[in-house]
């Protein structure tokens, strides 16, 4: 067994972020065990064309389910179609670990009666064996997991593969939806009112804390966003939420939304170990506080230490000055 297989999530008719990451993340396995990337997308009319734009990011063979039904995602119809493609001979089944994927990724891995690693962020091939890693403990550890049996069924976290071109032959060819047994239909989704990136997809995200005092003081952060450009997006940590300063779509965390864009800023988060639960992957961190003791410190690669009041205006003018210049 050297073939892949990833699940290709599909939103309004679209092949999005989650979807190149992934299947990028299965054309690294593939190649390191010398067979195909398999890719399966499930959605309404049109999702042929959506899926075969990842040929371009290493999809050998796209097989696709559509209908007027699947417009909208349905576990139970999507599970069975999901669970029927990989029960193939794969070495490995790939899911983004998205809300979707993180809901279809056990559905499939219990149908299947395999094992789910979940969350990721490093696979390796050791003597044909998959081996993954995923954060443990709130991120105070890193556990490194061997599948025995195949397939190694895993959710990535998003950010750590990144998207990368490199085509496939991109084969699209149409598979049965069957006929499952439908307990739960979803009729409706209600997306936030928001215009700003969603915190998981964003290459930079500005995080703020209590440090800022009040939801009055969020342009500061507004500020920096804008002049970073259209790949930032703003962050909250959980005690901002908690206090209705920022709605819980923007907490990073633990009970949040765990996240590894690029750069991320944290700015007057004292560091508690749920939040860095859900970030300490960034590549790159940048705390501003003013306890120079905070623990986010313990994780960033350039710490500020001095009143972000003063430090924010400051910053987001030498971007502008920068990225004007450039």
């Amino acid at each position: 067994m050297a073939d892949v297989l990833a699940y290709a999530e599909i939103r309004d008719g679209q092949a999005g972020k989650a979807a190149r990451e992934v299947v990028t993340a299965a054309r690294t396995v593939s190649e390191e065990l010398g067979g195909s990337v398999h890719v399966v997308a499930v959605g309404g009319v049109g999702t042929a064309g959506a899926g075969e734009s990842l040929g371009a990011y290493g999809a050998d063979r796209i097989m696709v389910a559509e209908s007027e039904e699947l417009g909208l995602y349905q576990p139970d119809v999507v599970t069975d179609v999901v669970a029927r493609a990989a029960a193939g001979e794969y070495a490995a089944v790939l899911f983004p670990a998205s809300a979707q994927g993180k809901d279809l990724g056990p559905r499939v891995a219990g149908r299947l009666g395999r094992g789910l690693a979940t969350d990721v962020i490093a696979i390796s091939t050791e003597g044909g064996a998959i081996t993954v890693q995923r954060p443990m403990y709130a991120g105070k550890a890193t556990a490194t997991l061997r599948f025995t049996e195949g397939p190694a069924i895993m959710t990535v976290r998003a950010n750590v593969f990144g998207a990368t071109e490199r085509p496939g032959a991109g084969a699209v060819e149409s598979i049965e939806i069957g006929s499952a047994e439908v307990r739960a239909r979803v009729t409706a989704f209600e997306a936030a009112d928001r215009d700003q990136l969603d915190v998981s997809e964003a290459t930079i995200i500005v995080s703020g804390g209590r440090g800022l005092q009040g939801a009055d003081h969020w342009h500061l952060l507004e500020d920096l966003v804008a002049a970073l450009g259209d790949q930032a997006t703003l962050g909250a940590s959980r005690a901002v939420v908690d206090a209705g300063w920022r709605p819980h779509a923007e907490q990073v965390g633990q009970t949040g939304k765990t996240v590894s864009p690029n750069l991320y800023f944290a700015v007057g988060i004292s560091g508690a170990i749920q939040h860095l639960a859900g970030m300490q992957t960034a590549k790159v961190i940048v705390a501003i506080n003013r306890d120079a003791d905070a623990p986010i410190f313990g994780v960033a690669d350039y710490g500020l230490v001095g009143d972000l009041f003063e430090i924010l205006p400051r910053l987001t003018e030498e971007v502008r000055r920068v990225r004007q210049d450039g």
